[in-house]
């Protein structure tokens, strides 16, 4: 996948995320341990990679005035979204 893309295509950037997370639940990795890494993704995205689409500048400012409990449910959100998206499986 072409990275770059993903960053300027709000479905592509869904469909990567989706991928990642369903790659990382047939490892066997929990859905808890899931929405931990999506968390910390959150801050490191949010500290470092400026927004490329409407939908990202939305994320990034909520994520900004988000307290630890919102950015969790942010994270666990955009978890369960690019895991139900079309095209990916449902693994929650």
């Amino acid at each position: 996948m072409d990275l770059k893309r993903t960053t300027v295509d709000w479905e592509a950037w869904k469909k990567f995320l989706g991928q990642a997370v369903e790659f990382a639940g047939e490892l066997g990795i929990s859905r808890e341990r899931i929405v931990a890494f999506a968390r910390q993704a959150g801050d490191l995205l949010a500290e470092n990679v400026p927004p490329a689409t409407p939908e990202q500048k939305t994320l990034k400012e909520l994520w900004a005035v988000a307290d630890e409990n919102e950015k969790q449910a942010l994270a666990n959100l955009m978890t369960k979204l690019v895991s139900t998206s079309p095209g990916n499986y449902t693994i929650f």
